[in-house]
């Protein structure tokens, strides 16, 4: 079973000073051989967000936290996934409904890693919600420990 990682778990990998950074590099040693993924959404917020003196602290140009990005993606085990489906495919991927906008990019990670057999590594426990039963949420998602 391979994992995709939602931004905040991608985020925490990759950047030192973030909370939970110590967390995930256990996780990434324990879990990498496995296979991890990023996508467009992933990698984006990624960039965007670590960009933001608000988060970062002191100003840090795109280009700079970008290379930090592809050097993480280097990893042998790193695969990039296409979201290459559409709105239909997240209805009916998310047996417990989509109930607000702010669900709309969980559920999209959330299919996007349903479809490619890989459980989505988060530290949003709210994204179960999306799913109806215990059973999937066990299949699709890992918390970090």
């Amino acid at each position: 079973m391979s994992f995709l990682l939602d931004a905040n778990a991608l985020i925490a990998l990759g950047w030192p000073p973030h909370e939970h950074h110590g967390r995930m590099i256990r996780w990434f040693k324990a879990h990498a051989r496995h296979g991890w993924a990023t996508s467009a959404l992933t990698q984006a917020a990624f960039v965007r967000i670590i960009s933001q003196p608000a988060f970062s602290g002191r100003a840090i140009g795109v280009g700079e936290i970008a290379e930090v990005l592809l050097r993480n993606m280097a990893h042998p085990r790193h695969r990039f996934l296409s979201l290459d489906f559409g709105i239909e495919q997240v209805l009916g991927s998310c047996t417990g409904g989509l109930r607000g906008h702010r669900q709309i990019t969980d559920a999209w990670l959330l299919t996007l890693a349903m479809r490619n057999q890989a459980k989505l590594v988060t530290f949003d426990g709210g994204i179960g919600q999306l799913l109806a039963s215990p059973e999937e949420r066990e299949q699709h998602l890992h918390l970090p420990a």
